[in-house]
């Protein structure tokens, strides 16, 4: 009954201490570290890690049930040298992630008031997107290579350096000059900010995937490169086939068509105007939350 009670004792204690502002921002802050988390085991040989962790840590518990202590020794010894070894093993995946958590420009700003909820920039990206869509289904009929990357919350100043620093409108007659055979430009990749071009003939990190299949060349792996390390959206025309794909978040879809393409980049750089609302205003009813229940206090 003592147990009981004092359980009661600490959950009413904790309730009359409940802050929605301060315990919210609490919940947010450790499901963003645990997303980021289970997102980077996803997406990198950091999966079976945790599969493995998870078995010893299993493991762990039955020998301290059971008091198995040659079992818990040695579990105790592994534990402490295995955590080392991980994090020399997986070190580029590790500096990927922080790179890309580094680079990511307003997340909280995209969290709750949503990128692209501008009316005006919704606007733009409507007609970039349907620009690069042409000009993909226009490139790929005359079997000409291109490689679009189109920027979201990733920073990509750094690959932008690489290039040659632009300021023009999303056309399909401009994407097709800069990709055209022989132009100074053409064999890099073209930047998209903000719904307009900044930058062309920028190099991009390869991707080391070993999955990848030999029919496909220098564009695709750095697509697939850039798409790993960053949160970007990369379109590729093949040079060789004039097959259209799209890279994202590690993957690369292929053999595209102009329907499916727009489809895709809708979805990512024009979401409904009633969701970017519904994300608006879920910041206004916490702290409205937040400041009715200091007001009843």
């Amino acid at each position: 009954m003592l147990g009981i009670n004092e359980l009661f004792r600490n959950i009413l204690s904790n309730l009359q201490t409940f802050n929605p502002i301060r315990d919210t921002l609490d919940i947010l802050i450790i499901a963003l570290a645990f997303y980021e988390l289970f997102m980077f085991a996803h997406k990198s040989r950091a999966g079976q890690l945790a599969k493995g962790l998870v078995t010893i840590l299993a493991f762990a518990v039955l020998a301290y049930l059971l008091d198995l202590r040659t079992v818990k020794w040695l579990l105790n010894n592994l534990l402490t040298v295995g955590l080392t070894a991980a994090i020399i093993i997986f070190q580029p995946e590790l500096r990927r992630t922080l790179e890309r958590m580094g680079q990511t420009t307003a997340w909280a700003g995209k969290l709750f008031m949503g990128r692209h909820g501008d009316p005006s920039l919704r606007e733009i990206w409507q007609g970039a997107v349907v620009a690069v869509c042409d000009a993909a289904e226009q490139l790929s009929d005359t079997r000409t290579g291109a490689l679009i990357v189109l920027e979201r919350g990733s920073n990509l100043e750094e690959i932008i350096r690489t290039g040659t620093q632009l300021t023009a409108n999303v056309i399909p007659e401009m994407l097709g000059t800069i990709f055209y055979v022989g132009t100074p430009l053409h064999d890099g990749a073209v930047i998209i900010r903000d719904g307009r071009i900044i930058a062309a003939g920028c190099v991009l990190p390869l991707s080391n995937n070993l999955e990848m299949g030999k029919n496909m060349g220098t564009r695709h792996r750095a697509a697939l490169g850039m798409s790993e390390n960053s949160d970007a959206i990369c379109v590729v025309v093949s040079e060789e086939t004039g097959i259209i794909s799209l890279a994202k978040n590690g993957v690369l879809i292929r053999r595209l068509d102009r329907q499916n393409l727009f489809g895709l980049l809708q979805e990512e750089f024009i979401p409904p105007e009633d969701k970017s609302e519904e994300k608006r205003s879920i910041f206004k009813r916490l702290l409205r939350k937040g400041g009715a229940g200091a007001h009843a206090k």
